[in-house]
């Protein structure tokens, strides 16, 4: 079978939210967090303060199960809610300091590991795949929305 785009996206997506690469990760890091819980912690610090719902959208998952989360990532102390400024009644997830400080700690942990990983790259590859992946990602965000019914 042909490798395409698309399957090669899904190996990459496979891999980097895989057990394997996220247990690197928090043992590298020293963060002693569940597995399920580091993605949301770092994409509400990476994307400001977040309401459930676009976190969830954001992971993939359903709503119900990212709120018992975030629940949960309030408890360890590592985010806080605040109402929203446009709606008191939606309540956003604000890193705190300590959700922070394990954020840089697992990114630190993630370029330790990347660098071993392509350490037989060379930086014109590097560089190109930064690139290109950028490019993606910028054409993906500027994709058509759907329509709502």
């Amino acid at each position: 079978m042909e490798k395409t785009l698309h399957f090669t996206l899904m190996d990459l997506i496979g891999l980097l939210n895989g057990t394997q690469f996220q247990d690197l990760l928090l043992r590298d890091s020293g963060v002693a967090l569940d597995r399920a819980l580091f993605p949301l912690l770092v994409r509400i610090e990476r994307f400001g303060p977040m309401d459930v719902r676009s976190l969830a959208n954001q992971v993939g998952r359903d709503h119900s199960t990212v709120s018992r989360h975030v629940l949960k990532l309030q408890s360890l102390g590592l985010v806080t809610l605040a109402s929203g400024a446009d709606d008191g009644r939606v309540k956003l997830s604000v890193v705190t300091r300590e959700g922070r400080k394990a954020v840089q700690a697992i990114g630190k942990a993630r370029d330790r590991l990347l660098d071993r990983l392509l350490q037989d790259w060379t930086p014109e590859d590097r560089d190109n795949l930064v690139r290109l992946t950028d490019m993606l990602v910028n054409t993906l965000q500027n994709a058509p929305k759907p329509e709502s019914h």
